[in-house]
């Protein structure tokens, strides 16, 4: 029997049909298979630890949402007795969490078995999740291709079988790259919605709690032990009375033939179930580029945070990362001011351009999943691959909106589509895609 959502392994214990400690177990083995990616998945497993965990769920029973399901967590979040590492060195000698950050207790209380730390790009900054420090997990689709990031080991913990939800961040995509990279199912909340303590941040402006799951319904079901919601499913709307929107401008651009066959055909499907599907344009995201320019608020927001780090210990930083921080220092007087009013002004003019859509329609990622050692190998290739591995969810960043990746159908190397709600949008966007993820199911 091959259980690979949450919600199935739930079904499968309250039947009988299984335990936690086997479905613990199974994943544990996983991670221990010296031909797998568990070494470069994880930077620290709490075997002993979860597996007591997922024998008091058996022995107790139904404690919450996630009663005895494996979940991993991304390396920047606090989990009790285990080292902060942020993918990174400067962090490696650091004491232990004393405590969980306030997401990790929340899926604790839930029931949820935490496996370990999963791997990531070193700060979370960068979209293609490579790491010099602890490896770069391979993508299950193609192990010489990366895994998208920053969080890498997420998605590669839930798409090998070695947890049933990854929670990670999202500043840019770091969930929704790396979930279309690997063919899985990748969220990002309105940021206000998911407590931040305990997490260490990139930007405090632009940072949100997601996760990478097989299902959409086990990602709303994280979400909302997350948020401390009550779980509700979402019941999913016909296609035929939902309004989509497809942007023209921004997101299309340098679309490799796979991708943009791969977005064509995902329109297909939706407009051949009743969707109503128009053309926008959101004239002000062509500035974007120019308002990042040097580094943005994403930068000047890193840089106050690792200043210190980087003047005493510079060296010790993965360099694709610290020149991207230190881009920071070029931002001219009053610039970062300037580039929040700046959001919240062309926020407010989106908001009014897309009002009625029951989402924004996009590719989630420009291009399929580069291949490592050409990134390795090439340092401007590395810099441009990572920009547009970015450009299309830093949208919803940008926009402080909700968004979620899903698997299109596809032949060949996986490639996601993005569906972009509004600003405390979630629920609505979660029926939404579930409703699209039914029909791509077909």
């Amino acid at each position: 029997m091959t259980l690979i959502s949450a919600s199935d392994m739930s079904a499968a214990m309250a039947t009988g049909e299984t335990t936690s400690e086997a479905l613990v177990s199974a994943a544990l083995d996983r991670i221990a298979e010296p031909e797998g990616e568990g070494a470069r998945v994880f930077t620290a497993v709490l075997r002993d630890e979860a597996l007591a965990d997922a024998r008091s769920a058996d022995e107790v029973g139904k404690k919450g949402a996630l009663n005895g399901v494996p979940v991993s967590i991304k390396c920047l979040f606090d989990v009790k007795g285990l080292v902060t590492t942020s993918g990174s060195k400067l962090f490696a000698k650091n004491a232990p969490a004393t405590s969980d950050a306030a997401i990790v207790a929340r899926l604790r209380d839930a029931g949820a078995v935490i496996v370990g730390h999963t791997n990531m790009t070193e700060f979370a900054y960068s979209g293609l999740g490579m790491n010099p420090h602890y490896g770069t997990p391979g993508n299950p689709a193609d192990r010489t291709r990366i895994p998208g990031g920053s969080s890498s080991g997420a998605a590669v913990s839930v798409a090998d079988g070695m947890a049933a939800i990854g929670i990670g961040t999202d500043t840019g995509g770091s969930c929704r790259i790396p979930a279309a990279f690997c063919g899985l199912v990748g969220w990002k909340p309105t940021a206000s919605r998911v407590p931040s303590e305990g997490c260490f941040p990139l930007s405090g402006s632009l940072d949100s709690i997601g996760s990478i799951a097989n299902t959409v319904a086990d990602c709303e079901l994280a979400d909302a032990v997350m948020a401390g919601e009550s779980y509700a499913p979402a019941v999913a709307p016909e296609l035929s009375g939902l309004r989509f929107a497809v942007l023209e401008n921004y997101v299309l651009d340098g679309l490799t033939p796979h991708v943009a066959a791969a977005f064509e055909s995902a329109l297909v499907i939706l407009k051949e179930q009743g969707a109503q599907i128009d053309r926008i344009t959101i004239p002000d995201l062509d500035r974007l580029p120019s308002l990042n320019a040097r580094g943005g608020i994403i930068a000047a927001e890193a840089l106050a945070i690792h200043k210190d780090h980087l003047a005493e210990r510079e060296a010790e930083y993965d360099p694709r990362v610290s020149v991207r921080i230190l881009k920071g220092e070029t931002l001219e007087p009053g610039e970062y001011e300037a580039l929040l009013k700046a959001r919240a002004e062309i926020s407010t003019t989106a908001d009014g351009l897309t009002a009625g859509y029951d989402a924004i329609l996009m590719p989630t990622v420009a291009t399929e999943a580069p291949v490592i050692a050409e990134l390795d190998a090439d340092e401007a290739l590395y810099g441009s691959q990572n920009l547009l591995a970015l450009r299309n969810t830093t949208v919803a960043n940008f926009l402080d909106r909700c968004a979620i990746s899903l698997p299109i159908p596809v032949t060949g190397l996986p490639v996601g589509l993005m569906l972009m709600g509004e600003t405390m949008g979630d629920h609505k966007l979660f029926a939404v895609a579930r409703a699209v993820e039914e029909t791509f199911a077909g």
